[in-house]
């Protein structure tokens, strides 16, 4: 019997061996490609993600300050093309070309976001029915405003932007990473050509072997190595003689109402708190990666960092860029959802925003530099929805100001938008068309906002 069952194996084989084993190299393929979706989709239900906190978790004030910032970010996007143009206007058409910067996502139409702010653009169409975009007096004015109130601030950000080179391991930082904390840190937009030469004394452009652009640090001021934590706990404000070295500052903390577990992780706050560390502008080559001194100075950097910036918030991604210059860990997202008493991770939108918690009081920052509440002025203006009526053409605009029927006092509502008077304040999303995950009205609470009617 036995024997029988091997001749008859040895017969199938012959006939069919050629084709089982054409099938092993599809078999194995399967089965490495099942495990590895297996072993991926596992990983991705176990990692600490920012999407899987709980909601006990969120801050709901500062989802809301994102998603107001993200509005101005997009406005004013569109104001400093517009300022580039010769004649400061520009057909809408030719503006699909900048829907990056503007990060204004498809399918939305680049004229219904327009069309949702007519204080600050005026639309119209010329003889061959081309329609092109403006900006307002009253937009005008505060493009104006704003250019005068960075040169105001220039002498600020040049100390901030010297201080991020004091703090980097090398003394010096690739230029075009430096342009991400442009709007951050409130520089111009000749920031690239013209600013980082007005300051020979504290930096210089360098090119190095790779003809890649560097802004190098030129003198150290020691008046500088002083952290803004040290700043406001100690006093401390000049020492000539301050050397960096080891300090046992705590970070301030502010954890959401509703968050009962601190109380649980007390014991390990504290001891995170207790622990000395090395001081931001202090040379940090000898540190081990991945130590408790290491984490808690790339948590002091990022502090120091975020303290610069206008709105106490940055980018998450353009942190991430600093990591190798700074000696900050890899893994920085997850540092930064550790500490959350001292950071607060915003999830809304495609990037994710870090903001320093002790900035804030609710939605309000405790201290407003000139350029924040010139930001909210212009938030005041954007987020109107009127009845939208016919768009006039050139040559009805050139029969309006033959009657003197357009003036171009800011007082007055811009007659080529031709809108009516069915004023209402709308949400984020219905407003402005920004990403598909903004917030609705009763989440923002706009009721808060400017309402006031030209």
């Amino acid at each position: 019997m036995v024997t029988q069952i091997v001749r008859t194996s040895i017969l199938s084989y012959k006939s069919n061996g050629p084709q089982v084993f054409a099938y092993l190299p599809v078999r194995r393929k399967w089965q490495r490609e099942t495990l590895l979706g297996w072993l991926q989709n596992r990983l991705m239900t176990t990692s600490k993600r920012v999407q899987d906190r709980s909601t006990t978790k969120r801050v709901q004030d500062l989802e809301i300050v994102t998603e107001k910032w993200k509005i101005v970010s997009k406005v004013k996007a569109v104001m400093e093309i517009l300022n580039e143009e010769p004649e400061t206007i520009i057909p809408v058409r030719n503006l699909e070309r900048h829907r990056i910067k503007i990060n204004l996502p498809k399918p939305h139409k680049i004229s219904d976001f327009l069309r949702k702010s007519p204080k600050l653009f005026e639309l119209y169409k010329d003889q061959r029915g081309v329609l092109w975009c403006g900006m307002t007096k009253e937009a005008e004015d505060l493009v104006e405003e704003e250019g005068r109130l960075i040169e105001e601030h220039s002498e600020k950000v040049a100390e901030y932007v010297t201080r991020c080179l004091m703090m980097s391991v090398d003394r010096r930082l690739r230029l075009d990473k430096i342009a991400n904390f442009r709007r951050d840190f409130g520089l111009p937009v000749d920031f690239r050509d013209k600013w980082v030469h007005r300051y020979p004394e504290l930096f210089k452009v360098v090119k190095l072997v790779d003809e890649v652009s560097y802004l190098e640090l030129v003198s150290w001021n020691p008046d500088w190595a002083i952290t803004q934590l040290e700043k406001r706990v100690l006093g401390v404000n000049e020492s000539s003689n301050h050397q960096p070295g080891m300090l046992s500052l705590s970070f301030p903390l502010r954890f959401p109402s509703n968050y009962k577990k601190v109380y649980r992780h007390r014991e390990k706050i504290d001891h995170f708190q207790k622990r000395s560390y090395l001081s931001p502008y202090a040379d940090a080559k000898g540190l081990t990666a991945g130590s408790l001194e290491f984490d808690k100075r790339a948590v002091a950097i990022m502090h120091e960092l975020l303290s610069f910036t206008l709105e106490k918030r940055l980018v998450t991604d353009h942190l991430t860029h600093f990591r190798t210059e700074f000696v900050m860990p890899q893994k920085l997202m997850r540092l930064l959802l550790k500490h959350m008493g001292i950071f607060y991770v915003s999830e809304r939108g495609k990037r994710f925003s870090v903001f320093l918690t002790e900035a804030y009081e609710g939605q309000e920052l405790i201290e407003k530099c000139p350029l924040v509440v010139w930001k909210e002025k212009l938030l005041s203006l954007v987020g109107y929805r009127e009845k939208k009526k016919k768009i006039l053409t050139f040559g009805d605009l050139s029969d309006l100001e033959d009657s003197g029927l357009i003036e171009s006092s800011s007082e007055h509502e811009n007659i080529s938008m031709h809108f009516g008077h069915e004023d209402t304040m709308v949400g984020v999303e219905d407003a402005l068309l920004a990403d598909n995950d903004e917030m609705n009205i009763g989440e923002i609470g706009l009721a808060g906002w400017n309402s006031e009617k030209s």
